[in-house]
């Protein structure tokens, strides 16, 4: 089994450049300070998954070969997080079944035959899903009347589920808005129940938590990815923010998880790349944009 995970995005709510700035970061050469906002894409085998839905999400799959999604998975319902969800309704087109009709029919618009549209689920919090519905108020299980124009999807609120080889469990985060993470955790038995009201479980080293967005994580979160394998986290910038993760509280919160690997994300456009990687400690480097990491091969 493969599986890996992949950065679509890794930049704040307005991305980098940011539009009209002239700064040393936004004008850089470095397709590393080019910061789209925030997403991930994870594969496991012949199954994919994608975390939000940003902006550039369908140039981000365009660019990185994603033709294969089973499933999306949502942190919260911050513009820069969903605002892709309508290109959703490709991959349900992709995934669906050809069949023949009369050119006739409702919706045929001439042709001989029709694609039936494969739902698919939408796993997020039930505020974000209630968020979701007002921001895209034409989302449903449903295909549009005149044929497939709108996103198909299924939503979901479990705090844990599995997407082909990978077991998903939600952490709990403070945002200022609903808002979650996840700890994803390969395994080549999915079927496999986790083991009753464990303790102290110990994370493989494939295990991944993904917290792109919050000022505060719990102490019950902190301790649930204790020694993770790989942690991905926010870091918005060296100066205080309400909402996110300044540089000195993100690296405490790492020294106290003690993963693996951190990489940070939801950067802005104070630092390069290469300026980033000075100021921070050995384990810990910034992500960029197409960075893609092998959770279990």
């Amino acid at each position: 089994m493969s599986v890996s995970f992949r950065f679509l995005g890794t930049g704040t709510s307005v991305g980098v450049p940011q539009i009209g700035c002239t700064c040393k970061v936004c004008t850089s050469d470095d397709p590393r300070d080019r910061r789209n906002r925030c997403g991930a894409f994870v594969r496991a085998g012949d199954v994919g998954f994608l975390i939000d839905t940003p902006p550039e999400m369908r140039l981000a799959c365009c660019r990185y070969g994603v033709t294969r999604v089973d499933a999306v998975v949502l942190t919260h319902a911050h513009m820069d997080h969903v605002a892709g969800f309508d290109d959703i309704r490709r991959f349900n087109t992709m995934n669906g079944t050809w069949v023949a009709c009369d050119p006739t029919d409702d919706g045929a618009n001439g042709r001989t035959s029709r694609c039936l549209g494969k739902v698919m689920p939408c796993y997020a919090m039930k505020e974000t899903e209630e968020a979701m519905h007002r921001i895209f108020p034409y989302i449903s299980a449903k295909g549009g009347e005149h044929g497939l124009f709108r996103p198909m999807v299924e939503f979901r609120n479990d705090d844990a589920f599995t997407i082909g080889d990978v077991r998903v469990e939600r952490l709990k985060v403070e945002h200022g808005f609903p808002c979650c993470g996840y700890l994803l955790t390969p395994t080549p038995n999915p079927q496999t129940p986790a083991p009753p009201n464990p303790q102290t479980p110990k994370l493989p080293n494939s295990s991944l938590a993904y917290i792109s967005d919050c000022h505060v994580l719990p102490d019950e979160t902190v301790e649930k990815i204790a020694g993770v394998g790989t942690l991905v986290l926010n870091c918005l910038r060296v100066r205080e923010h309400p909402t996110h993760l300044k540089l000195a509280d993100a690296l405490a919160y790492i020294e106290r998880i003690a993963p693996h690997r951190a990489y940070l994300t939801h950067l802005c456009h104070d630092f390069t790349y290469v300026e980033w990687l000075k100021m921070l400690p050995s384990g810990v480097v910034p992500a960029f944009d197409g960075l893609e990491l092998a959770l279990m091969d």
